[in-house]
């Protein structure tokens, strides 16, 4: 048997534990946007931004990753209309994978409605 080398199995593509800032862009019905940070960590997720709270997990392989995210309001926007706001919201997403960074695509399930969002995830510091 020969020995595969890190680019043919995928090994260089692992999803790097750390922290990571996203810029979300949703659309659909539903604009909106949303920066914060999250953590990535033995496949699970944690993170946040000014609003909202996010929790799930991912699997990766061969420089793709999936995953799924609950997603909850942890402060009231007063004044403001938040595309999430008030519910509890499950996402699933899918996308490629690099070192140091991601970009998904995914969908939110908000009351009945399905929203279709992108995101950008550049890692700035490693665990």
């Amino acid at each position: 048997m020969s020995e595969v080398g890190a680019s043919e199995t995928g090994e260089e593509s692992k999803v790097v534990n750390g922290l990571y800032i996203f810029d979300i862009e949703m659309r659909d019905g539903k604009r909106g946007q949303a920066r914060g940070v999250v953590v990535l960590c033995d496949g699970r997720i944690m993170g946040g931004d000014s609003y909202f709270y996010y929790t799930g997990s991912y699997t990766f392989r061969h420089g793709k990753w999936r995953g799924d995210l609950i997603v909850n309001q942890h402060t009231e926007a007063i004044g403001r209309t938040l595309a999430f706001g008030g519910r509890e919201v499950t996402c699933g997403f899918s996308g490629d994978y690099s070192p140091g960074g991601a970009e998904v695509e995914g969908m939110a399930l908000v009351g009945k409605t399905s929203v279709t969002f992108t995101a950008r995830l550049t890692l700035k510091d490693a665990m």
